[in-house]
């Protein structure tokens, strides 16, 4: 189980900065708060995870925009890769965990 307990911000790739909004219109603001909203739910992504280990998190925005964020952990802090709108197989895996929490 990850647990980010101890991490002490978030560590944005400049060339990478603004990919997300331009595609799929999510701010980096909403991408750190799916981190700080429950439930939030980590899923251990093995596809991409060949030179660090990546991770998803299934969350929610403080406006309850539900996203997937792919992410890595880099010393304490959390290195952003993409975000984007769930889509409907995820949605129904993060309503099952909020139902089942």
């Amino acid at each position: 189980m990850l647990n980010l307990i101890e991490f002490a911000g978030f560590d944005w790739d400049e060339g990478n900065r603004y990919k997300n909004w331009l595609k799929h219109q999510v701010s980096n603001d909403e991408c750190e708060e799916v981190f700080f909203n429950q439930p939030l739910l980590f899923l251990s992504n093995e596809k991409h995870s060949r030179a660090e280990k990546r991770f998803h998190a299934l969350g929610r925005t403080n406006y309850n925009r539900l996203l997937l964020v792919a992410f890595t952990l880099r010393r304490d802090l959390i290195r952003i890769i993409s975000a984007r709108q769930m889509n409907k197989k995820e949605k129904i895996i993060y309503e099952k965990v909020k139902t089942d929490s």
